[in-house]
């Protein structure tokens, strides 16, 4: 008789991003405060959420990088609702109308929530122009 054993990997390490309290683990980029220090910061902690103001425009980026990841997110609209989204796999920053870096965003737009926009990437599969038409259709970047 054989016997084999595998080890099981270990389960996944989970690890809040957002501590409720403040911004401890993110730098804001914020165009608008490169020339305006005086700028209002748009990302604040109230009530132990993470909160925009929705302008300025701009992003939070973590201090830490990380990779083989799954991330979950919960998001409202306390008024009228708006534009807004995550973005992954974000690496050259500024790379798109001097604001977004190179990513991928997860779109949590009110009207458009769940879609993924490539923000100076590029998503290769199989079928391409079938699933999205022409190719000379296929956006780009600054406008």
């Amino acid at each position: 008789m054989a016997y084999s054993c595998a080890v099981a990997p270990s389960a996944p390490k989970t690890v809040s991003l957002f501590n409720g309290v403040d911004l401890t683990g993110w730098h804001v980029d914020v165009p608008a405060m490169d020339q305006n220090p005086d700028t209002v910061n748009p990302f604040i902690v109230r009530d132990s959420m993470l909160v925009s103001l929705g302008t300025p425009g701009g992003h939070l980026i973590t201090d830490s990088v990380y990779q083989n990841y799954r991330i979950v997110a919960e998001y409202r609209f306390a008024g009228v609702p708006g534009n807004c989204g995550l973005l992954v796999h974000a690496s050259t920053p500024r790379a798109l109308y001097a604001m977004f870096p190179k990513s991928l965003e997860v779109q949590m737009m009110h009207e458009n929530a769940g879609d993924f926009w490539c923000i100076v990437e590029d998503i290769t599969v199989p079928d391409m122009e079938a699933r999205r038409g022409p190719k000379e259709n296929w956006g780009g970047t600054e406008g």
